[in-house]
């Protein structure tokens, strides 16, 4: 275990889940690479469902769609022509609603962490949310997608917070898709301790050197498990940046990985932050250019 101080806060940053020398606690994840139906939560819950299903019985303790699963990813314009905020309103789901509570259901019949990602309706907002449900069916804990170009998902309320969950697996961060290509949110949820962060994302093609290149460099830089869970590109990436399982192409399907806890974590590049000489990354900085 090492401390490592921020102009804030002091964080830990847990090497592994267990102290040096002891066994490593691991487990098994599936990410989903599914595709789901525009506007249709029944149908793509059921395929969750199945999914959710094999997964367990292959022994999976984790299991996680992409972005805007169960509506199916209806916010952003290129896919949904003709969107309007009014039809966005009526496919969100507060947490409280139908399909969140049978996601909870779900989590607890087949006895698994589940990462949902869906449009979360907070009264007259809409917010891309992926939440994280324990085996038990309660919520553990919510992220909403705190990055947006606003020209493609005009209607969605940016998050603004970047919180690390405790549970039984370990220490779990969530991003949603254009959130990786900023390196701070990854290295805020770094320092706050996270061992694996999940990132479902959904986007309108393939590109190397934003998912591939860039996913390897956030596991390394920051010494954490990634996941990256995509319709077309799915796959997981270890703490020294190595794609350990991976599944391309227009195909449905689910990849498994063993997630091990150990000494990695923690033991790259992030060990030698020098917080003090920051201080310029707290600066506001230049305004964000219109687009």
């Amino acid at each position: 275990m090492r401390i490592l101080e921020t102009s804030a806060v002091v964080v830990l940053l847990l090497a592994g889940a267990s102290v040096r020398g002891a066994e490593p606690e691991s487990f098994k994840m599936a990410a989903l690479k599914l595709i789901p139906v525009e506007w249709d939560k029944a149908a793509n819950f059921a395929k969750l469902e199945e999914y959710a299903r094999r997964a367990a019985a292959a022994g999976a303790s984790l299991v996680v769609t992409p972005e805007g699963y169960l509506e199916g990813y209806v916010g952003n314009t290129k896919f949904s022509e003709g969107l309007t905020m009014g039809r966005y309103l009526e496919a969100g789901e507060p947490l409280d609603g139908p399909w969140i509570t049978r996601a909870r259901t779900l989590a607890d019949e087949f006895d698994i962490h589940l990462v949902l990602g869906f449009a979360e309706r907070r009264g007259d907002r809409i917010f891309n949310t992926v939440a994280l449900i324990s085996p038990g069916g309660e919520i553990i804990g919510t992220y909403s997608k705190s990055h947006n170009s606003r020209v493609i998902e005009p209607f969605n309320t940016d998050g603004s917070e970047f919180p690390v969950h405790s549970t039984a697996l370990g220490r779990i961060g969530m991003l949603v898709c254009y959130d990786r290509q900023l390196p701070e949110t990854s290295r805020i949820l770094a320092i706050k301790g996270a061992q694996i962060i999940l990132v479902p994302a959904f986007g309108l093609g393939i590109e190397k050197i934003n998912e591939d290149i860039m996913m390897r460099t956030r596991a390394y830089e920051n010494s954490v498990w990634v996941a990256h869970v995509h319709p077309k590109n799915t796959f997981v990436v270890d703490p020294k940046g190595n794609i350990i399982a991976q599944a391309e192409g227009e195909h449905e399907t689910m990849i498994l990985a063993d997630i091990v806890l150990d000494e990695r974590i923690g033991d790259g590049p992030i060990r030698d932050r020098r917080p003090e000489i920051y201080q310029e990354l707290l600066e506001a900085g230049s305004p964000r250019p219109e687009r």
